[in-house]
């Protein structure tokens, strides 16, 4: 998801299996815009999100590889 300068990268491996999101450790402030597909506008603080470009740069190397590239901070949810 996200709001055109800064992406939520989650991680669902299974159904059971927690969530996990790539984050942007010592990131201050915080980002809105980012619009899910019932309508709803959410607001994020920016260390929970990634730059767009970064985004990118994840989702293309775990398409590739199947796993997160290394050195990227995760947190898993719950």
């Amino acid at each position: 998801m996200s709001n055109s300068e800064r992406a939520l990268v989650m991680l669902l491996d299974g159904e059971d299996d927690p969530e996990a999101h790539a984050v942007s450790a010592g990131s201050g402030g915080v980002s809105v815009g980012f619009r899910l597909a019932n309508g709803q506008c959410d607001t994020y603080p920016d260390e929970d999100t990634v730059p767009l470009d970064e985004a990118f740069r994840i989702v293309r190397h775990m398409i590739r590889t199947g796993v997160p590239p290394a050195g990227t901070g995760w947190v898993v949810d719950g």
